[in-house]
């Protein structure tokens, strides 16, 4: 069975080099993607969203793609139809992901398994990929796990499960594909401020005992993410992979704001 997508593309340089981003009409994919944009990169925005992808590369002027994420050779055909156009890719991100705040015993099969899917699954379609296009000129991958994966927080069993996952497949990708100059980084976020975690930072008193777990005293920001996603894409810091990086405040590291002695 064939998986296309189709393109919607701008006509652009043949010398430039495409960042794809995989969930760029969320939070943090859509802000990264204006970063990125307005530093002079070329961005491929991946999405299921027709309609939010069009609006999206209409602001930016940017293609799009419209990807079915659980099946990985969609993605995969989606960058080699793009790549017909463009200089090759300097780098993939993935920023899909899903936000799941129950305990085992209340947790679903279908749910967990959606958590798995939407989490682990999309990470390991990217490096898939990634592991086919920058074999010859090398890139960076940068992928998404949480806090939640490092450090027990109460009924995060399913989302740390997934993310778990990811940290030790990108760090065994990371191995396999250094050799062809892949990179493949992750950034562990603790809380932050995206329409997924509304329910929570939009809530008084849920907030308030949130920004008390991290020792820094407040939540992340979508800025804090986009300024070290765009770091690790950057051939500049080409000495870099492997890494997991926390950027929570202090959560997975540090006593929370709350025991700390004053």
């Amino acid at each position: 069975m064939t998986h296309r997508s189709i393109i919607h593309s701008p006509p652009f340089a043949l010398t430039m080099s495409t960042i794809a981003i995989l969930g760029a009409t969320g939070t943090i994919g859509s802000a990264l993607s204006r970063h990125l944009v307005a530093t002079t990169n070329q961005v491929l925005l991946l999405g299921r969203d027709p309609d939010k992808l069009a609006a999206l590369s209409a602001e930016l002027d940017q293609p799009f793609a419209v990807v079915d994420f659980s099946v990985s050779q969609s993605l995969e055909h989606a960058l080699v139809e793009h790549s017909e156009h463009c200089g090759g890719y300097q780098g993939l991100v993935n920023c899909i992901g899903s936000m799941l705040l129950k305990p085992a015993h209340s947790t679903s099969d279908a749910e967990f398994r959606e958590t798995l899917e939407t989490n682990l699954f999309t990470a390991f379609s990217t490096i898939r990929t990634g592991g086919k296009l920058l074999r010859k000129s090398g890139g960076s991958i940068v992928l998404f796990a949480s806090a939640a994966a490092e450090i027990g927080i109460p009924n995060h069993e399913a989302i740390a499960a997934a993310k778990g996952g990811v940290i030790g497949m990108a760090r065994s990708a990371a191995a396999t594909y250094a050799s062809h100059k892949i990179r493949v980084n992750v950034i562990s976020p603790g809380l932050v401020q995206t329409r997924l975690s509304r329910q929570i930072w939009d809530t008084p008193t849920a907030a308030a005992a949130s920004t008390e777990m991290h020792a820094l005293g407040r939540l992340g920001e979508t800025q804090d993410v986009v300024s070290l996603a765009a770091w690790l894409l950057d051939p500049q810091n080409s000495w870099i992979t492997g890494q997991v990086i926390g950027l929570d405040g202090g959560l997975s590291s540090l006593l929370p704001r709350r025991r700390q002695s004053t």
